[in-house]
């Protein structure tokens, strides 16, 4: 099958690729790029994404796939950050803007996965990327149009923000846990990427312990929960059922939040309890990861110190 001869076809003929799909003679099924559009989605499921549509019975939290898997991927993530640590400026961005690729190619396959083989063609919002472990993906693209000072601003968030949102799933991972191999995969790998630049960045030295650059990082966390709120209120208007409207940050103001103690707490207190419960925490470990980077720093410091003291 090639491209011309999918073109030339019939609009009749097209339901021996697609059936259940009512093709009719119009200008629009006899157009070339429409008929393009057919055989490209013709590609895609029949070469990549029904040949990887592998069912699996979803892994439960704390059983002997989830222990193992996240404990090899932790423990790759965290050596592979050491032996890198000592990467130049140049060579760390293209390392992480090369991830951030990866991490695009991933989320898009991710995408296009749930709208036609999970959802039939349609969008659950659900899985719009922007969550904060998608946050990277993101920043690590804009890493080589931005001036230092920018990029060590988003050094110092991804350490914060984003390594402590990766662990945390590692700890509670429900949401990775799909009925698909390849995506339950992605999920886990995603977030062994993520602890990956996290430690990197601390290991390197890239990450800030100043109050100041916290304040920043902060500002910058919140800005996102701002752009998450609205995309969970703008996907409530035009979510069509029975699929679900977004939850980005999980902080949707229609749900209860789904995460653990913080689900207890909007059941109690209400929905907005929960939510402000939530980000007060997700803060308050980015603080504390602040304390850790300043004390690893503090050991980096001390030990060069005594390192030219003895050359001496």
């Amino acid at each position: 099958m090639n491209i011309l001869s999918f073109t030339e076809a019939a609009p009749s003929q097209l339901l021996v690729f697609f059936p259940g799909k009512d093709y009719t003679e119009s200008a629009e099924t006899n157009d070339y790029h429409t008929k393009r559009g057919y055989f490209m989605k013709y590609l895609l499921l029949n070469y990549i994404l029904e040949p990887t549509a592998w069912p699996m019975e979803p892994p439960a939290p704390g059983s002997v796939f989830h222990l193992s898997l996240s404990f090899i991927l932790i423990s790759l993530a965290l050596l592979l950050a050491w032996k890198l640590r000592h990467l130049g400026e140049p060579q760390a961005i293209r390392l992480l803007t090369g991830l951030g690729i990866l991490l695009f190619c991933c989320e898009l396959y991710k995408q296009l996965f749930i709208y036609y083989i999970e959802n039939n063609g349609h969008y659950n919002w659900w899985y719009f990327p922007f969550q904060l472990c998608s946050l990277p993906m993101y920043l690590c693209l804009f890493l080589p149009f931005l001036t230092a000072r920018k990029r060590a601003l988003l050094f110092t968030f991804m350490y914060q923000y984003n390594l402590l949102g990766a662990l945390l799933v590692f700890a509670e991972p429900s949401g990775l846990m799909h009925p698909y191999w390849t995506l339950t995969l992605h999920g886990f790998f995603w977030h062994g990427i993520l602890v990956f630049i996290g430690f990197f960045i601390l290991f390197s030295g890239r990450t800030s312990s100043g109050n100041d650059v916290f304040l920043k990082t902060t500002a910058l966390f919140l800005s996102c929960c701002a752009i998450a709120a609205g995309i969970n209120v703008l996907s409530r208007q035009v979510a069509l059922p029975p699929w679900q409207d977004a939850d980005m940050f999980y902080i949707s103001p229609f749900y209860p939040n789904t995460q653990i103690v913080f689900h207890q707490i909007a059941e109690r207190f209400g929905i907005s309890a929960g939510n402000i419960a939530y980000l007060a925490a997700i803060i308050a470990g980015a603080f504390l990861m602040k304390e850790i980077s300043g004390a690893v720093s503090k050991h980096r410091k001390k030990s060069v110190k005594m390192t030219r003291h003895e050359l001496l």
